[in-house]
């Protein structure tokens, strides 16, 4: 039963996708793309988009940015403004489909005989050219490993990706096959095959283990020892993130929600709060640490909970707000538990600092600057490296900046640093796709 007409335009609408909180629909008619939200008396925003007709967009709610393909042959990258971040050279045929994996890091092109996996900024990480004549329809496995075609030949194309990398000091482990990992010791020049039973979903490095999980199994393995894993079985079939932190490591499951286990296979706690939705959860909205866990919130993301991960209980009643929506958060992993800061960045790309398990947290929040697009911690000094359009900064004990202002400019004169660090001539592989039909 028709509940309601949108919008009602003079020429066909190709192709429509739901924005990240529901509340609004994007579509694409003519050259045109709109954003059209649910409420009545909203505006919508609309651009144009390409010198052609547009064939498909989509909408990721990770990363919030949309891509676009049209009959001139390009795919592009834009932000929910309608700012343009990327446009690719012209393809020789009409980019017939896009698709955003789930968890936001990819995105996949399709067009006559091309099939193409590009990284969340547009850069292509491989192209493959299966005989299939034009790719008209793309979709993603919940797990972000799999991804299937509609083609014109009448078949229906399966490609898995591959060549995943990760990184953690002397170590490099990357997924050679579906089911086969590779670990170098770039230190002692050594290599070990890890295989599995079943194809791997996601796996992460640091604080001396290796984390993978399989669509049935989780295996936790120390860096001393590849050979005898600690093994326990997943009850969700998804995996959809995996932190670590120095004593603990948390998993988002499509069954279970959040957990926090022990590298000894130990379930410390699920922490939950009242409307949560796990399918929103991702490495960008979590933030864990040995003592404390950041969420944000899944129906207002400028609201943030923390917990106390021995316990899974809330610290706060209430949790905190921001004035603007948090795209971003990450928790120190050195010093004191009270002292415990939290670095997130905001819509507007600003970089804020607060110290989280304070009596009054929000008395200790701080600016320090504008236009971050990305923050990290590092894993054994009290030091925040964040990237700004004119460089890297780094700063050192930043929770200084919570009595002074002084962080920023002591960033600021750090960033020439960048240019005196040399980068290695050892070529990491990058992720790529494996095809086959049916």
């Amino acid at each position: 039963m028709l509940r309601s007409t949108l919008a009602q335009v003079g020429s066909p609408v190709y192709s429509v996708a739901w924005g990240p909180d529901s509340e609004q629909i994007l579509y694409a008619c003519g050259k045109q793309i709109i954003i059209k939200p649910l409420a009545p008396s909203a505006k919508s925003t609309q651009w144009k988009g390409h010198d052609g007709l547009i064939m498909k967009v989509d909408w990721s709610s990770v990363n919030n940015h949309i891509v676009s393909g049209a009959e001139d042959r390009k795919y592009k990258v834009w932000d929910s403004y309608g700012r343009l971040l990327f446009a690719s050279h012209p393809h020789h045929y009409p980019i017939m489909s896009v698709a955003w994996s789930p968890n936001g890091e990819m995105f996949a092109v399709g067009a006559f005989n091309t099939l193409r996996l590009c990284d969340k900024s547009g850069w292509c990480y491989s192209l493959d050219k299966p005989n299939t004549g034009s790719i008209y329809s793309l979709d993603w496995s919940r797990d972000s490993t799999l991804v299937a075609g509609g083609c014109g030949n009448g078949h229906v194309i399966f490609a898995g990706v591959v060549n995943q990398t990760i990184e953690w000091k002397h170590l490099v482990v990357t997924l050679q096959e579906e089911k086969v990992l590779l670990v170098e010791d770039v230190v002692n020049n050594t290599k070990d095959q890890l295989e599995f039973r079943d194809r791997v979903v996601k796996m992460s490095l640091g604080w001396d283990h290796l984390v993978v999980t399989t669509s049935s199994q989780c295996l936790i393995y120390s860096t001393s020892n590849w050979n005898t894993p600690l093994i326990f079985d997943l009850k969700g079939l998804t995996t959809s993130a995996i932190l670590l932190a120095k004593k603990l490591f948390l998993i988002v499951d499509s069954v279970q929600g959040l957990s926090v286990y022990s590298y000894e296979g130990r379930m410390i706690c699920s922490p939950k709060y009242s409307g949560i939705r796990t399918d929103s959860l991702n490495v960008n909205n979590i933030a864990v640490s040995s003592d404390t866990l950041v969420l944000v919130d899944s129906r207002d993301s400028r609201a943030y909970h923390v917990f106390d991960v021995n316990t899974g209980r809330e610290l706060t009643d209430k949790p905190l707000y921001h004035s603007q929506e948090l795209m971003l958060v990450a928790l120190d992993q050195y010093g004191n538990t009270n002292e415990r800061c939290l670095g997130f960045v905001d819509k507007n790309n600003d970089l804020f600092l607060i110290q989280i398990r304070h009596s009054n947290p929000l008395t200790k929040l701080k600016k320090l600057g504008g236009m971050v697009t990305t923050l990290m911690w590092h894993d054994t000094t009290n030091m925040l490296s964040a990237y700004k359009m004119a460089g890297l900064l780094c700063g050192i004990t930043p929770e200084q900046c919570i009595l002074t202002q002084n962080f920023y400019h002591k960033a600021k004169s750090l960033k020439m640093l960048v240019s005196l660090v040399r980068t290695s001539d050892r070529e990491l592989p990058r992720p790529s796709l494996y095809s086959e039909e049916i």
